[in-house]
């Protein structure tokens, strides 16, 4: 099952997709941060029998609008450690991005021109936690997660190695498509290609196995620092490929369009206007 966030006349609704054109609106939640905190949310899906609306063409908001918490892992996929010039780590590398961050996986992104020197492009797998975890064991842990979906994740270079922390050059205002669907994890075979183009070029392709560390020891190891609660979000990292790795660097001009595909999820696009 897979479900999303649109905008409708002045507000969102939450939709069960049904096919590639259609889906059903599920009555009395504006988006699945609201519907995620009913514990019954994944059989008040199934279930809904709202309006029938046409997807072709709709708005998208961002799949999940106000999460809690998002944490982003760095060095995640071994190619992209290894065009780092890095060693695989021992533990996640762990940081955050802010709610303000989010926007739409086919909106624009506006780029203030100050911060868009060495901008660059991440495709990433997220995952959105389904049910309260603190001090999950490993073994346990996919079960708290309620489903996958795709981020496009800009990032700013020059931002991001001002200094030793990188949130700065990660969470500027609505550059972080997400998208375009929650699918839920009974419906989704892990392991499928990620891909990433710039204006149609290939510039990552990597399966999502190559992972250092995996979905559920991720969770085990997140939830035994702070508590995941339904609706956050946690963002797996980028593979090989990005711009800021390549001699010379490659970076996202002005007008130019960024597309992450990851098999079986989805597709997140923005387009870039630097302002």
């Amino acid at each position: 099952m897979s479900c999303h966030r649109l905008r409708r006349g002045g507000a969102t609704v939450a939709v069960r997709v049904d096919s590639d054109a259609t889906g059903t609106i599920i009555d009395g939640y504006p988006d699945l941060s609201a519907l995620l905190t009913d514990p019954d949310w994944r059989s008040l899906a199934d279930n809904a029998s709202g309006a029938t609306v046409d997807l072709d063409g709709a708005d998208y908001a961002p799949v999940v609008p106000h999460p809690g918490k998002i944490i982003c892992v760095g060095l995640n996929y071994a190619n992209h450690i290894q065009e780092m010039g890095r060693d695989l780590p021992q533990y996640p590398t762990l940081f955050a991005k802010f709610k303000e961050a989010l926007t739409g996986p086919y909106d624009d992104v506006i780029v203030p021109s100050y911060a868009a020197a060495q901008l660059d492009w991440e495709g990433e797998l997220a995952f959105v936690v389904g049910r309260q975890a603190y001090q999950v064991p490993e073994a346990d842990a996919e079960s708290y997660i309620a489903g996958y979906s795709v981020m496009n994740d800009y990032t700013m270079r020059d931002y991001q190695y001002r200094t030793l922390q990188w949130d700065q050059g990660k969470t500027f205002e609505k550059t972080s498509g997400f998208g375009p669907f929650l699918t839920t994890t009974d419906s989704y075979t892990f392991g499928g290609t990620l891909v990433t183009t710039l204006e149609g070029q290939v510039v990552q392709s990597t399966t999502t196995d190559d992972l250092v560390f995996t979905l559920a020891r991720l969770v085990e190891y997140i939830s035994h620092i702070v508590t995941l609660q339904p609706w956050d979000v946690v963002i797996t990292g980028t593979p090989g490929g990005v711009g800021h790795a390549r001699k010379p660097g490659l970076y996202i001009q002005d007008g130019q369009t960024v597309e992450v595909t990851i098999e079986g999820l989805g597709t997140v696009r923005n387009t870039t206007i630097v302002k």
